[in-house]
């Protein structure tokens, strides 16, 4: 079948590269993709919410499955946009429905479904510039450090946690104010629970499910997690501490109910469902839902799967996923971004890259990259993700390292400390 995936970084790579495998796949393309897609595929110089253009290079490359790697596209409607379109409506498209993405575009939303259907998280209220002075009683009423989240997508950047209460009024106040546009008209304030997280990946038909490998990722540019927020430095699978009975608890108190409501709502949903969640005294609490694979844990989770990924997503589709087996590779996986130096703040594009051909045992996702005059550039922040397999996850982060420097692009920066969490548990 001829297939489509939407998205440019290096989650998207990360489908290609495993999609690719499959002999199900005959033409693949990315729109718009990246230096590394262009290798495995074609990609199309197209905007992922430009649906009208999506739907017609979907006719025109005679596509039979689309996935949708980013939220934008999903919170839009895409999925729905295909639906109502009598040519496109019997291809694949691979994501939920916009009432479904809603479970990531609202964090309202999501605390009111997991209210619902009794799924652990912490304690929230949510407040508009209305009820401001309401906000900030409800935030003495806490014991710091104090969680704020802007209710819409944000690019990963809407969540504020702070220890200084003043400091969390003013915060509020600026969110609510339009610090985030749109996405903070609303803002939810939750308790903050103190734990260890870890991600938990779902497919789902909408009424069976696949419960994928368990990822960690690391979101702090600075080592020991300081420093600004990312949109991931790197990631490790599995998480070791996610045993037999934890990963127990996790789909009967959480995977199951959420599967469960979305049927009980009759939500169109056949796709992925990211579960992030915080082990608290031995128990999980959700902190939120994504409704697609993560970034950078897609680098670490889908090289795991043995199982041929477009007979799964085909399996989603045609609501059998219960049919098909699901085969996981034993060995841990680790990935390491390589970001422009300056990010996540301002940083320069068009450096060169130099060294891929020199890596060894491990595989390389493109993220911000492009060919420019015949050589890979750098057109984003996070550049590169090396992935690498191990007996443990330190042994396969050490391979990454290893990699690593045997890449350069002028002001290269990466976190020589993925996983240091872990090795203290």
């Amino acid at each position: 079948m001829n297939i489509l995936i939407l998205g440019s970084g290096g989650r998207e790579h990360t489908f290609a590269y495993k999609i690719a495998e499959s002999s199900l796949c005959n033409n693949l393309y990315v729109a718009p993709g990246n230096a590394g897609t262009s290798e495995i595929g074609e990609n199309l110089s197209l905007n992922p919410i430009d649906f009208p253009a999506v739907g017609k290079a979907a006719l025109d490359k005679e596509i039979d499955m689309v996935v949708v790697g980013p939220e934008d596209p999903l919170v839009k409607g895409i999925v729905d946009y295909f639906k109502k379109d009598e040519r496109l409506r019997e291809i694949m498209i691979i994501g939920p429905s916009s009432r479904g993405a809603l479970l990531e575009g609202s964090k309202e939303r999501a605390k009111e479904f997991m209210a619902m259907y009794d799924i652990p998280t912490a304690a929230y209220e949510s407040f508009s510039f209305e009820s401001l002075g309401a906000g900030k009683k409800f935030l003495e009423k806490l014991d710091p450090p104090y969680v704020l989240k802007a209710d819409g997508l944000a690019a990963g950047k809407g969540v504020l946690i702070i220890d200084d209460l003043e400091e969390a009024k003013k915060e509020l106040e600026n969110m609510l104010s339009g610090k985030f546009g749109a996405a903070s008209e609303k803002v939810v304030i939750e308790e903050f629970l103190d734990g260890i997280e870890l991600s938990v990946f779902v497919l789902t038909d909408g009424k069976s499910y696949k419960i994928l490998p368990t990822a960690k990722d690391y979101k702090r540019i600075g080592e020991g997690d300081t420093g600004l927020n990312t949109g991931g430095m790197g990631a490790v699978s599995p998480v070791p501490f996610a045993d037999a009975e934890f990963m127990t608890k996790i789909e009967e108190r959480i995977v199951k109910p959420t599967v469960e409501g979305l049927q009980k709502e009759e939500i169109d949903y056949k796709g992925f469902i990211f579960i992030g969640l915080i082990k608290v005294n031995e128990e999980p609490f959700v902190i939120e839902y994504n409704v697609r694979m993560g970034d950078p844990e897609t680098e670490v989770v889908l090289p795991r799967i043995k199982t041929d990924l477009v007979k799964l997503l085909e399996n989603t589709w045609n609501s059998s996923l219960d049919s098909i087996e699901l085969d996981i590779d034993e060995r841990s996986a680790a990935t390491v971004m390589l970001v422009s130096g300056g990010y996540p703040q301002s940083y320069e594009k068009g450096k060169e890259i130099t060294g891929l051909k020199q890596i060894e045992d491990s595989i390389i996702f493109h993220a911000g990259t492009k060919m420019e005059e015949g050589k890979v550039v750098t057109s984003g922040g996070r550049v590169i993700a090396i992935t690498s397999f191990g007996e443990d996850f330190n042994k396969a982060l050490k391979k990454s390292y290893q990699n690593a420097d045997r890449l350069q692009f002028d002001k290269m920066y990466f976190r020589k400390d993925i996983g240091f969490d872990l090795s203290q548990e």
